[in-house]
């Protein structure tokens, strides 16, 4: 199974981001992401054995961040090959969620965190305005273990966040 951990956007968030997208479309030839795949990934767990999911699932219900999420989508980069939005979070439930899966085997991600939101993969080189997203800030209620499975994202659990 190839799981990961992650925020989804509430309707006001997706609203500006979808709005910006319908906007670049036209300008580059770019794999877009479908709405329903908007994100922000707090962990990538990777490849997991299905007979222990139980066990990664009851870590996670242990993750304990210590405050109120709240997330503020600002501003447009590239990342390698993804065009993304730019994310700033505040609290510590990357590594809260780090430490809680590190102790039943999954590794330490390796790299700085970058939360983001992938909005689109290139085909082609693009010569995009990288400007023009400044969503509200929204308090995250939850966040999610997903199963990315065919190009599909199945949220498998949900997990209450402080408030």
């Amino acid at each position: 199974m190839r799981l990961f951990t992650g925020l989804s956007l509430p309707p006001e968030a997706c609203s500006p981001i979808l709005t910006l997208i319908h906007r670049l479309r036209p300008l580059a030839d770019l794999a877009w992401t479908p709405p329903e795949k908007l994100h922000v990934t707090t962990k990538f767990v990777g490849e997991w054995p299905e007979v222990r999911l139980s066990e990664l699932q009851q870590a996670l219900a242990g993750v304990a961040p210590s405050g109120p999420v709240l997330i503020r989508i600002r501003g447009l980069h590239w990342m390698s090959s993804a065009l993304c939005a730019g994310v700033e979070m505040s609290g510590d439930l990357h590594r809260a969620t780090d430490t809680a899966l590190a102790a039943i085997g999954v590794p330490n991600e390796r790299r700085a965190y970058r939360p983001h939101v992938t909005l689109a993969r290139r085909r082609h080189p693009a010569d995009l305005p990288l400007t023009g997203l400044d969503v509200a800030p929204f308090p995250a209620a939850a966040f999610h273990l997903y199963l990315s499975a065919n190009g599909t994202y199945t949220k498998l659990s949900t997990y209450a966040l402080p408030k």
